[in-house]
């Protein structure tokens, strides 16, 4: 049952925006911000409105259809009524607790995904290509746009990390489900034995962070320039290109030597340094305000082992939903890990409508 209390601070909170939106001198900062929230109440109002009115529609009803001294016809077409409107209520409700249900504020927001590999060694950094190019491969289908910002072969065609941002419409929606660790059970081609080796790969999904979402003060930041090593020709190796920059209050460092230019360098690096504070002061708010964090699927830590590739027997589990799909190929390939986005995102919203109801 939906509290009636919230649903009319729906109502009263729906009428005091639009009274201060049109009153013309609210702050330009804050225009934005309040229209969008006028724009989202406007898609519940009129639910909102109809399940106020509900118990006196019911009473009517009730009261002509217990009225014997009423004609047949109109008691029946009363009752039908009555039918219809106990129906449409309780889709009313459904449609409520779906929005009271706690947002996440950065849901609308592009990601930056970090996948390193774990323990296995060489069968690690492999495991980690495979991971980008599911990821690569899920981005397409979707038509976001995926720009890799730092990546560290390893031998055999492998990563030892690799960095990207995407962007396009409700990325870390999507895409923060996939934070965690992520392990592979499969035999290498270099077992001579067929024996099944286990390693793991990690990811981290950050929302990217623009600058009205957090302040950082360039007074907090050291920013140390050096030589860029590794391959990447002449000018990479003999320029002072490469960027290392340190967020001194959190500890936060990020370097960068992708690109010849150190003025790209240090752009990307600020971008990745402002998306990992944020999700710093993002999980620490959390953590405060709950330790026991019911209503999300998994904590998002890293170090959480969330899922399961297991090659020779072609299945992928996810351990947080106990859910197992025995379409590897088809979920590394993109084609079904839409499937298993669904279950998780249908887990999570249940477990808050528990909240919601406890």
């Amino acid at each position: 049952m939906v509290p009636i209390n919230k649903v009319k601070e729906i109502i009263n909170k729906h009428i005091n925006l639009e009274k201060e939106l049109s009153a013309g001198n609210i702050d330009p900062k804050l225009f934005a911000k309040k229209s969008k929230e006028y724009s989202n109440l406007g898609s519940i109002i009129d639910t909102a409105k109809l399940f106020v009115k509900f118990e006196d529609e019911k009473k009517d009803l009730e009261n002509i259809a217990h009225d014997k001294s009423n004609d047949p016809e109109i008691i029946e077409l009363a009752e039908k009524d009555l039918s219809e409107l106990l129906k449409r209520k309780q889709k009313w409700e459904n449609d409520l607790k779906i929005f009271l249900l706690p947002k996440d504020e950065d849901d609308d927001k592009n990601a930056i995904v970090e996948i390193r590999a774990g323990t296995g060694g060489l069968e690690a950094s492999l495991f980690c290509a495979d991971l980008f190019k599911m990821y690569e491969k899920v981005c397409s289908k979707k038509k976001w746009n995926l720009e890799i910002i730092n990546i560290s072969k390893s031998e055999a065609g492998g990563f030892k990390e690799v960095i990207f941002s995407v962007n396009g419409n409700d990325i870390y929606s999507y895409l923060k489900y996939e934070s965690g660790v992520h392990r592979v059970q499969r035999i290498p081609e270099t077992e001579t034995q067929g024996r099944v080796h286990t390693s793991a790969a990690t990811v981290a999904v950050l929302p990217e962070a623009e600058e009205v979402d957090i302040e950082i003060k360039d007074s907090d930041l050291r920013i140390d320039v050096f030589r860029a090593g590794g391959p990447g020709g002449q000018s990479v190796n003999t320029t002072d290109s490469a960027v290392r920059i340190t967020h001194i209050p959190s500890g936060v460092v990020v370097s960068q030597q992708d690109e010849k230019s150190q003025h790209k360098n240090k752009a990307k690096a600020l971008k990745i340094l402002r998306s990992r504070v944020y999700e710093a002061e993002k999980r620490k708010k959390d953590q405060e305000r709950s330790s026991n964090r019911r209503s999300q699927i998994g904590s998002g830590d890293r170090s959480e082992r969330i899922r399961t590739y297991n090659f020779p027997q072609g299945r992928v589990t996810d351990h947080r939903i106990n859910l197992t799909l025995h379409k590897l190929d088809e979920f590394l390939s993109g084609d079904i890990h839409e499937e298993m986005n669904q279950e998780l995102r249908l887990q999570e919203q249940n477990l808050k409508l528990e909240n919601l109801n406890s």
